[in-house]
């Protein structure tokens, strides 16, 4: 074998790896030592991500664009497998119900987005653009409620479903959501500490890392180095997990081309666009059935390690936003510049005055912290949600940050119709339109637990 420059095979992932990784470190020193960027709150790897992209329009960097779509799309499944493996405390009582509330509040906020992004591009479909893919719309709140890697698998699926450019105007939707939650959230930051009403803490050092912080070493775990490494055993059960998750989607649209060969086109290319939410079902029930043999004692040790799970997550989403950034082509943009430009705005404002308003129902208590974080990451991520909250909350005192991890495992749950609905709303005109009131009712039932759950009547 050739070991040389001259095999492009072998050395060019790690020539591309290399780069990502170097412009990463470049954009975290950037950001520390850089006072317009550290300000911005602009998060590290969003950052890079809009070096890279620079770099690679300009023909700079010899990265491929299904280099950057292949890590995008494999990564976003990686993160997810890893945090579905971690194993979590079980709240009860009052913090049981404010958590499924804040899940709750979370996919609310997907549905005003999709109901913002369908009402847009509804109009314009039936108006001045009527080539326009009428469920584009619903690709917003994939951008600006998740982030990069689902915008990114549900713009290249509705892409391969009929619209043209799809992908890059969902990751470009993604990206301005970044935008939004960093200058919107700072801005307000700034407006309500001239008021006095709130104090921006300046001179805490930001902490980088997860929203908590987690145990490094149980009393019941695996030793941290035995005859193999503990990172070694976390990054082998992710990577079985993929692997599972890979022969699962196989046999289940090999099942659907004998049993329904008509529907297998389309749920084939939704399945495996949505592989992520499969392997984060593997990673849970591989919890649940490591958690039930350690119950029945046929298994003495706890071999997940939440710490090391996280970093690998981390690991992934960052490589995930700078990769799925750099993989925009600006030239599909030239025909959606309207919807674009209509969706960034509406959609940045409906979610600004959507989350206030409940914010302040729902976390009287804190509700500078709760809608400042909650606002952060569902424009951007959850970590533009910790950057924004750490302006005036950097101890993590008031039970937000709380919110945003517990609220998002209820989010899954809550959010399993919203992926249905996803799918659905691209199989034609009449299903645009029934989803859009599936939206509207969903959102309705979500309003109503969210206000009547849990409230204690009042004697008489």
């Amino acid at each position: 074998m050739d070991f040389s420059s001259a095999n492009t095979a072998l050395w060019s992932p790690v020539i591309q790896i290399g780069i990502i990784a170097m412009l990463l470190i470049i954009a975290n020193v950037l950001r520390r030592k850089v006072a317009l960027i550290r300000n911005s709150l602009m998060p590290t790897a969003v950052l890079a991500g809009f070096i890279l992209l620079g770099l690679c329009a300009n023909d700079l960097v010899p990265i491929s664009t299904s280099f950057l779509e292949s890590v995008t799309y494999h990564a976003l499944a990686i993160g997810f497998i890893a945090m579905s493996l971690r194993k979590e405390e079980k709240a009860e009582g009052e913090a049981a119900m404010i958590g499924s509330k804040s899940g709750a509040l979370i996919v609310s906020t997907y549905l005003v987005q999709a109901l913002t992004g369908l009402v847009i591009s509804l109009i314009l479909a039936y108006t001045v653009m009527p080539d326009l893919f009428k469920a584009s719309g619903i690709l917003l709140p994939m951008a600006y409620g998740q982030g990069p890697g689902q915008a990114n698998n549900v713009g290249s699926t509705y892409e391969a479903l009929g619209m043209i450019g799809g992908r890059s105007f969902g990751l470009s939707l993604a990206a301005t959501g970044y935008l939004c939650a960093c200058i919107v959230g700072v801005i307000y930051l700034n407006v309500l500490n001239r008021r006095g009403q709130l104090r921006r803490i300046k001179d805490k050092n930001m902490i980088s890392g997860s929203v908590t912080i987690d145990v490094f070493q149980d009393s019941d775990e695996i030793p941290i180095t035995e005859s193999v490494d503990k990172l070694s055993v976390q990054v082998a059960l992710v990577v079985i997990l993929y692997f599972i998750t890979y022969l699962v989607t196989c046999g289940i649209t090999a099942l659907l081309g004998k049993v329904a060969p008509g529907l297998a086109g389309t749920v084939s290319t939704l399945l495996w666009g949505f592989n992520f939410i499969i392997g984060s079902v593997m990673g849970m029930a591989c919890r649940s059935l490591l958690a039930g043999l350690r119950k029945i004692k046929w298994m003495n040790r706890q071999y997940q390690n939440n710490y090391l799970l996280s970093r690998i997550s981390g690991l992934a989403f960052d490589v995930m936003i700078v990769c799925g950034i750099a993989s925009i082509n600006i030239n599909d943009l030239s025909g959606y510049w309207l919807p674009f430009i209509l969706m960034a705005v509406l959609g940045g404002i409906t979610t600004f005055h959507f989350l206030k308003y409940m914010c302040k129902k729902l976390y009287p208590g804190y509700f500078y912290e709760g809608f400042l974080s909650m606002y952060g990451m569902l424009t951007g991520t959850i970590s533009s949600g910790v950057l924004l909250l750490r302006e005036i909350d950097p101890d993590m005192e008031t039970p937000a940050s709380n919110n945003l991890v517990t609220g998002s495992s209820f989010g899954i749950v809550f959010g399993a119709p919203v992926l249905l609905l996803v799918s659905f709303a691209a199989q034609g005109d009449a299903a645009v339109w029934m989803t859009l009131g599936l939206v509207i009712v969903y959102l309705a039932l979500l309003l109503l637990f969210i206000f009547k759950v849990g409230k204690k009547r009042k004697k008489k």
